[in-house]
């Protein structure tokens, strides 16, 4: 016998709302005695840290937990759906107090399922013997049970993190066998899954943003080499004033940034002070930084992954000129970054059991000054660091954002008015630095955004999902994840799943 799970529309991936359908084909050669079909629609969250033994420099390194050198192995069933796509329910009362067992003929048997991807995940407080087991080589491990669970919305696919952490998405065929000495037959297929972003903020004028200035030295021309007919002049300094200025990193508020969408960014400089020299901006690097928090049990780790988005050098932009006056906005051209998209392989900002993950834009600039022609030696790099969520670009049907309209409109209006709610225009800045500080996750060199995004999942959510709600209608934005290779030992990808039969 071989098993087969066809999808009936198979997608590059799969959003929550959309109706899974397929069929269960069954390849018999000869007959066979089977029990039941079911189909399964579940969601893994899969971490594995090790403690590295006392000693070791790594050990200091992003890991956090107890003292004792350990291996802890944390898994959560995030969505878990059961199909039995046969017998049917006819059936079974046509066998009522019979042996529940069929004999199928040789040939091919299909069986339809569907699933409804909800929202929210349902994680479950135990999992079964087989899913917490973890066989590497020779080496068997057992993941324990945790209480720490969050109803929040299903995360995307996560790979890029082999051994170590990963959340996968997969449907998954068993064909039981009544004779307990006869192994059940599998098959199993994996699903990429982006969810639908939450609902949005109404546009506003706000903007969360991070400044930095400096302030140029003055300009020392290098002294004249001694000759034999005159002496050596020494240097003096030049006469211009050399410009004070600050530099500015503004994204919305709150700060989103969309999935193959180009960066809603705007960079501004300023004179502080009066001069007549003109600024040049000779290099622009914006990086997105993803930090991957990691959870098995006690130990903890912390993990950074980043995209280079724009990397440009040896510009020689003038931004305004010699009579730009003090504290007027020198927007830098949106072209140097708006015709380039967010990457499709990055995962949108997602908080799970035991997987968090969070983004930090970060934006080089090098500026100059002088005039055309004649630019200063001296170059400054400036370091701005603003902390971002990344959305999927999946935008909730208009039925559900009614129906939250709705729910959030009775909320309000039996809670009534909050008193002393203060409004607010922009964030406030921190105070700024005259020097670029090295590179850090807990900078502080930031406005943060205001806190009109939900944290958690909408409470409405789950009131708002309803059977009768039709999937996203519209086009699909590319996602992609690396993919994940088997293990050596591994016996759970390896082949026990992919494979119909363990033993011939």
């Amino acid at each position: 016998m071989a098993v087969h799970i066809q999808l009936d529309r198979p997608y590059a991936y799969f959003t929550n709302l959309d109706v899974i359908t397929g069929r269960v084909i069954l390849s018999i050669f000869s007959e066979e005695t089977i029990s039941a079909i079911n189909v399964k629609l579940e969601c893994e969250s899969r971490t594995r840290l090790a403690m590295p033994p006392r000693g070791d420099p790594r050990r200091g390194s992003g890991y956090r937990g107890g003292d004792r050198a350990q291996t802890e192995l944390e898994v959560h069933k995030l969505l878990y759906k059961v199909q039995t796509v046969f017998p049917s329910a006819e059936l079974l009362q046509q066998q009522a107090g019979e042996k529940s067992s069929f004999t199928l003929r040789p040939g091919s048997h299909e069986y339809p399922f569907q699933f409804k991807i909800p929202f929210n995940n349902s994680c479950s407080s135990t999992n079964s013997m087989l899913t917490n087991l973890h066989v590497s080589g020779v080496r068997m491990e057992m993941a324990r049970d945790t209480n720490r669970h969050v109803k929040k919305p299903l995360p995307p696919t996560l790979s890029g993190f082999p051994g170590e952490a990963e959340i996968q998405y997969f449907l998954k065929a068993t064909v039981q066998r009544p004779a307990f000495y006869k192994e059940n037959f599998r098959a199993r297929s994996a699903l990429n899954f982006l969810p639908i972003e939450p609902p949005r903020v109404p546009p506003n004028q706000r903007e969360s943003y991070a400044r930095r200035s400096y302030q140029f030295a003055p300009f020392v021309p290098l002294p004249q080499k001694q000759s034999i007919l005159r002496k050596q002049s020494t240097g003096s300094i030049s006469g211009t004033i050399p410009p004070k200025l600050s530099i500015d990193g503004r994204l919305p508020d709150p700060a989103v940034i969309t999935l193959n969408e180009p960066l809603p960014l705007r960079l501004i400089v300023k004179k502080l002070n009066d001069t007549t020299e003109t600024i040049f901006l000779k290099l622009l690097q914006v990086e997105l930084i993803g930090y991957t928090l990691i959870r098995a049990h006690e130990l903890q780790r912390k993990e950074a992954s980043s995209w280079v988005i724009v990397s440009l050098a040896n510009l020689t932009i003038p931004l305004g000129n010699s009579n730009t006056p003090i504290n007027k906005d020198m927007e830098i051209d949106k072209n140097l970054w708006n015709t380039i998209p967010i990457p499709n392989s990055v995962p949108p900002t997602f908080d799970t059991c035991n997987i968090t993950r969070s983004y930090e834009l970060e934006i080089r600039v090098g500026l100059s000054y002088g005039s055309p022609g004649n630019l200063k030696p001296e170059l400054t790099v400036q370091s701005l660091r603003m902390p971002a969520q990344v959305y999927s670009g999946m935008t909730p049907p208009p039925a559900l954002l009614a129906e939250l309209a709705k729910r959030a409109g009775l909320s309000t209006a039996t809670s009534g008015p909050q008193q002393g709610a203060a409004t607010q225009t922009r964030p406030s800045p921190v105070s700024p630095s005259f020097q670029p500080t090295p590179f850090s996750p807990s900078s502080n060199d930031f406005a943060p955004p205001s806190s009109d995004m939900p944290e958690d999942a909408p409470p409405s959510y789950e009131d708002a999902m309803a059977e009768e709600l039709a999937p996203v209608d519209g086009p699909r934005r590319d996602y992609q994840q690396p993919p994940t290779a088997p293990l050596v030992g591994d016996t759970k990808r390896a082949g026990l799943f992919n494979n119909e039969r363990l033993f011939p």
